[in-house]
């Protein structure tokens, strides 16, 4: 018979970061419950009791992934010296975070939930709220570089940071088809030759 409550020494916080990766790899709707009480070692009832519902499981996944994943690329944006190197940073640390070894490809955030359902509706709105965020962050990086006289006056800064943050999606999707970080890189540098005319005036 089924052991009802969590097994001895259950370690929630690694069951968390396992039930992570089966949502990055599979979405959302995609991982089954079967599949994540496999993976964190417990049984549906002792999900339940430790997390609430696959929903706040998900939503407790998400922002271990943020402050976790997220932080490898952020990290190196914030420590930029230019906003020029801050763009660079974020789309080369994305070649290498989206392409690790024993690691799901992509992002989460990304790929995780695209089409609303009835069942992920509510999981897709808070996704569209944290790309929406990547976009207001980089524009927030890009508008320091104009204070500093990097970056021309009048550059519109959204439209710019939603340019990279395009770029940054795409190669969350090559990822997941199996591209390389070197061809990640490719595209990177592709895209940063875009720097001068959309940010010079």
């Amino acid at each position: 018979m089924a052991e009802r409550g969590r097994p001895r020494g259950f370690d929630r916080g690694a069951a968390l970061a396992r039930a992570m990766e089966v949502f990055w790899a599979k979405g959302y709707e995609g991982a089954s419950m079967a599949e994540l009480t496999a993976a964190m070692g417990i049984n549906s009832p002792s999900l339940y009791a430790a997390f609430g519902c696959k929903e706040a499981l998900f939503r407790e996944a998400l922002a271990l992934y943020g402050g976790t994943e997220g932080c490898e690329i952020w990290g190196p944006v914030a420590a930029a010296a230019t906003a020029r190197e801050a763009v660079e940073a974020f789309l080369m640390q994305t070649a290498r975070a989206f392409t690790r070894p024993g690691k799901p490809r992509g992002c989460l955030v990304v790929l995780s939930a695209l089409h609303a359902t009835e069942n992920s509706r509510t999981v897709r709105r808070a996704l569209l709220r944290l790309r929406a965020k990547t976009v207001d962050d980089l524009a927030a990086r890009l508008r320091q570089g104009m204070e500093a006289g990097e970056i021309a006056p009048g550059t519109d800064a959204k439209a710019v940071a939603s340019y990279f943050v395009t770029v940054q999606q795409g190669m969350s999707i090559q990822a997941r088809d199996g591209a390389s970080r070197e061809k990640l890189e490719t595209i990177a540098r592709a895209a940063l030759a875009a720097w001068g005319p959309l940010t010079q005036g």
